[in-house]
């Protein structure tokens, strides 16, 4: 005697369960991924806006505004600069995930953009002649 049997089989279920469950780890590493290159890009910009905000300095004051040898990107070194050279924006906000400091360089400066402000993250560096510095991106 046969039956028929209509629908699937446990089997079945799990192998398409395995396979949606392999889908979406691929989509969340490459999600993670891309919000990692937009935040880095982000800081990026802000940086460049930061330097073109030195040449205004520059212009007004004659001499940059640096803050202390090897700096250290906190949050107050952040708002500082926002204060002084960018007339108070919120450039430099906490959906960014960089925090930044303007250090001396010679008769120039360097600004340098530390990933949440943590020793040892992806830190960026621009130089007063537009020169970019990359660690452990």
């Amino acid at each position: 005697m046969t039956t028929k049997s209509s629908g699937f089989s446990l089997v079945e279920l799990i192998v398409v369960v395995a396979i949606i469950g392999v889908l979406a780890a691929v989509g969340v590493v490459s999600y993670n991924g891309y919000v990692a290159g937009t935040k880095l890009s982000t800081a990026k910009n802000a940086m460049q806006q930061i330097s073109l905000a030195q040449t205004e300095e520059l212009s007004n004051t004659g001499i940059y505004y640096t803050q202390d040898e090897d700096c250290s990107p906190t949050r107050a070194t952040s708002d500082e600069i926002q204060t002084i050279l960018l007339g108070g924006s919120e450039l430099i906000n906490s959906d960014m995930g960089y925090l930044m400091c303007i250090q001396p360089d010679g008769t120039g400066y360097e600004i340098v953009a530390i990933k949440g402000g943590i020793a040892g993250g992806c830190e960026l560096g621009l130089s007063q002649s537009g020169v970019w510095r990359e660690e452990n991106c």
